[in-house]
């Protein structure tokens, strides 16, 4: 029997004056072909109850991003430029830019 060790590395749920939802979470979890960092991670914005914004490397589809409904390609490097790119979507859609 194999025991796979996945650990929450990060976890923060805010929620800004106007109600909406940025929810950040990082696991350590065994590397594999569907994670060969061996990082799982969900990134997302919430609006009124939609999620907007987010970025997660799902087991099948890899690492992609959402915006206003739509699914696009993300191109994962680490962590800290993980976070960064979430930041600058998030800044963008909150400027009308997105």
């Amino acid at each position: 029997m194999t025991t796979t060790k996945t650990t929450l590395l990060v976890h923060r749920k805010e929620r800004d004056t106007e109600g909406h939802i940025t929810e950040i979470k990082i696991w350590s979890v065994p590397v594999s072909e569907h994670t060969p960092y061996g990082l799982k991670y969900s990134f997302v914005y919430i609006v009124n109850g939609i999620r907007v914004i987010g970025y997660d490397n799902e087991r099948g589809k890899g690492d992609h991003r959402h915006i206003n409904g739509m699914e696009f390609p993300y191109t994962f490097s680490t962590p800290s430029q993980l976070m960064s790119d979430f930041q600058t979507d998030l800044d963008a859609w909150q400027k009308g830019e997105l």
